[in-house]
């Protein structure tokens, strides 16, 4: 199990506006101000869990963010609706399609989700499966 993931953010003010916009449908919410977020950036995780969370911020070195290829963050959502949800919501938000929502056999017979990169080209995945819905 994993803590927390961050990704890098140039334009932090549109990626919160985009990350507010496509998490609820995960069940996620934000905790932090972004003017007030500090070193650990702006986070997003279940009311009520401390752990595990999802961050944005600026990197630490300077630099400008990238996207990573290969790299794919996976949020479970509740229903197939949600993922649907999720997914009209980043396309409205600024995010391009890189996958419709659909069933995924391939991956197993009740794997439903969709693919989308966020602003700044990540590539996330919003997901249904049976499995998760009783976490």
């Amino acid at each position: 199990m994993f803590s927390h993931v961050m990704v890098g953010a140039n334009d932090l003010p549109r990626m919160v506006r985009f990350y507010d916009a496509v998490l609820e449908y995960a069940g996620l919410a934000r905790t932090v101000e972004p003017q007030d977020a500090g070193p650990a950036g702006v986070i997003w995780r279940r009311p009520g869990l401390r752990w595990p969370q999802f961050a944005i911020r600026k990197p630490v070195d300077g630099r400008a963010a990238t996207s990573g290829n290969g790299v794919q963050v996976s949020f479970v959502c509740a229903s197939k609706g949600a993922v649907d949800e999720a997914w009209a919501a980043a396309l409205r938000h600024g995010g391009d399609d890189v996958g419709p929502p659909g069933d995924r056999p391939v991956y197993s017979d009740d794997f439903y989700a969709a693919y989308v990169k966020d602003p700044e080209g990540n590539k996330l995945c919003f997901l249904f499966c049976r499995e998760f819905a009783s976490r």
